[in-house]
C-alpha cells in the first residue's frame, strides 16, 4: 500500500509469463525498468535544433533471493529447447503498482526476452541472490 502521497517498493507486483508459461519467482527483492531509445538530431541550417527520442524497447531486471528452483529450471528450460532446435517464443511481463490514490496501474511488457544474469553466490548462512535480466520490444498500458 503506498504510504502518503509517493509509491514505495512494496507498491509494485511483477508477473513473469515465459515462453512456456508463468513462472513463479520466490522472494523477489527489486525490480527495475528502463526505456531504451535511440537519440536523432537535427541541426537546421537556421540554427534551430530539433531532437527526438525513438523507442527502441525496454530492459531491466529482477533481483531475487533464490527460494526455489524456479528461475533456474525456466532458463534451463529455455536452453535445452533452443539446443534442441525447437522454436522458442517470447514472453510477456505484467508491473502492478499500487498507486497512492488507491487505484492500480498495470503495464505489459511485450516480447520479453529472458537471460540469468546472476545464478548465484552460495556462501555460508547468506540468501542467495539471482539477478533475472530482461529485453522487451515495448511496453504498454493495460
Amino acid at each position: 500500500m503506498p504510504y502518503n502521497t509517493f509509491s514505495v517498493g512494496s507498491d509494485c507486483q511483477v508477473v513473469v509469463m515465459g515462453p512456456f508459461g508463468r513462472v513463479d519467482l520466490a522472494h523477489v527483492t527489486g525490480f527495475e525498468a528502463q526505456q531504451l531509445t535511440v537519440a536523432v538530431r537535427v541541426d537546421r541550417l537556421d540554427g534551430v535544433q530539433l531532437g527526438a527520442e525513438l523507442p527502441k524497447g525496454w530492459a531491466g531486471s529482477f533481483s531475487l533471493d533464490r527460494g526455489s528452483s524456479a528461475v533456474d529450471d525456466f532458463i534451463a528450460q529455455i536452453e535445452a529447447a533452443y539446443l534442441a532446435g525447437q522454436s522458442i517464443n517470447s514472453g510477456t511481463l505484467y508491473q502492478y503498482i499500487h498507486e497512492p490514490d488507491g487505484s492500480v496501474s498495470t503495464y505489459q511488457f511485450n516480447g520479453a526476452v529472458f537471460k540469468l544474469a546472476l545464478a548465484g553466490t552460495y556462501k555460508g548462512d547468506s540468501p542467495v541472490t539471482q539477478r533475472l535480466e530482461f529485453y522487451a520490444s515495448g511496453r504498454t498500458r493495460v
